[in-house]
């Protein structure tokens, strides 16, 4: 009996269970969808913080982008009237600033020509507020109103003490240094780009792989086209939006009429609602210099012409220029505006544009129909060469020889 207790079973080895672990075919795949997409989303998540991180430099050379793409067919006419390209751009250069310099100056001058009429009716706009919560509905107290001024005063007063005011002087002398570099950075990278565009995007392509080149040298010219087409779009809606409105408050007797417009076609290049805030403003000096009735009107002329613009210009334009669905602007404008804000809002709609542009000519390379989508089907669910319905052979850790029947067992 101490003999048949000492006894050892006999086993059978089966194969190495250092396989490769068997999957369902769907699992497989969503695991290969889903890494890759999370390789993706990470490399982009990066390339925009990294583009946020050095917006200082990012968002002048996006600017500059724009205005190249709104200044390069003047230059391409003084070019064929025989200038030289370094010639032609410095000309228009000079003109661009020129124009822009003499249209803030004038601006200037309205403004400061008509602010003291304007502090005179904000003075007299403020005390009939005041006027109408001691005697209307609400039965406001003096002793109430002197509480809610103080306690605005004291706020102020705390936000611009000693540590404060420290405080917003560095805030705005960061926020002016960026402002004054980024004025430069446009300056000099807009000549640039309109001078030597083309010898800088030949090097950006010689960077890519030689069998990509072409497509990306097409991609690039396909994009640039786009881009030009949208912004001179842009440009056209937004002197319709300022002219528009410039005439609602001209015919109100609005005062700084040409401030208001300079600010609606500033405010048009942020599409959807650049161009309503802006307006915005018209309707506040329309209340505070001319009372409640006309800034009644002058809202409804802003959105008239805001419904003029969205239903008739926007359609007509961006349908001719850029092809460009709704639902891609709004979703672009939310993207930029978590990235960068205003100035996101204001780059994120162009590029956009020059992605979709991008997208359906690197479409255009493939023929529909080209392939029977059985065949195609079958191809893209088995790329190792075997059909999907096959069953692979089992190699898992449990799998071996079959179990010796009852004969092999006697006679071993």
């Amino acid at each position: 009996m101490r003999a048949e207790r000492r006894a050892e079973p006999a086993f059978t080895t089966g194969p190495s269970n250092f396989s490769r672990a068997q999957v369902p075919w769907g699992l497989d795949l969503a695991a290969a969808w889903a890494w890759r997409l999370i390789v993706i989303t990470a490399a982009g998540l990066g390339l925009l913080w990294t583009l946020r991180y050095f917006a200082v430099i990012t968002l002048p050379l996006a600017v500059s982008l724009l205005i190249a793409a709104l200044a390069v067919p003047l230059v391409n006419l003084l070019r064929r009237i025989g200038l030289p390209r370094g010639a032609a751009t410095g000309i228009v250069m000079v003109l661009g600033i020129g124009t822009v310099a003499l249209l803030l100056t004038f601006v200037g001058q309205q403004v400061a020509a008509g602010a003291s009429d304007l502090a005179d009716s904000v003075v007299e706009g403020l005390q009939q507020l005041r006027d109408w919560l001691r005697t209307g509905p609400l039965h406001v107290s003096d002793s109430q109103l002197d509480g809610y001024l103080e306690g605005v005063q004291g706020a102020v007063t705390d936000s611009t003490g000693a540590n404060g005011m420290v405080t917003r002087v560095t805030e705005v002398g960061t926020a002016v240094g960026h402002v004054v570099a980024g004025f430069f950075i446009v300056l000099f990278s807009t000549y640039f780009f309109l001078a030597d565009g083309d010898r800088i995007w030949a090097w950006l392509v010689r960077i890519a792989p030689r069998a990509a080149r072409e497509r990306v040298d097409a991609s690039g010219r396909v994009a640039w086209v786009s881009l030009t087409q949208f912004v001179r779009a842009t440009v056209l809606v937004a002197l319709a939006d300022a002219v528009g409105i410039m005439l609602v408050a001209w015919f109100l007797d609005v005062p700084f009429v040409v401030a208001i417009g300079v600010l609606v076609f500033l405010g048009a290049f942020v599409p959807m609602i650049g161009a309503t805030i802006a307006g915005s403003v018209a309707v506040l000096v329309a209340l505070v210099d001319q009372g409640p009735w006309p800034a009644v009107l002058m809202l409804v002329g802003v959105i008239v012409v805001q419904q003029i613009e969205g239903h008739v210009l926007q359609p007509f334009l961006m349908g001719r220029f850029v092809s460009l669905h709704p639902l891609g602007v709004i979703v672009a404008i939310g993207c930029g505006v978590l990235v960068a804000g205003v100035a996101g809002a204001l780059i994120a709609v162009p590029l956009a544009a020059a992605g979709n542009a991008v997208a359906q000519h690197l479409a255009s390379y493939t023929d529909l129909g080209e392939d029977e989508p059985d065949e195609a089907l079958d191809d893209d669910l088995a790329p190792d060469g075997s059909p999907p319905s096959s069953t692979p052979p089992d190699d898992g850790p449990l799998a071996g020889p079959d179990a010796p029947d009852d004969d092999e067992e006697d006679r071993r």
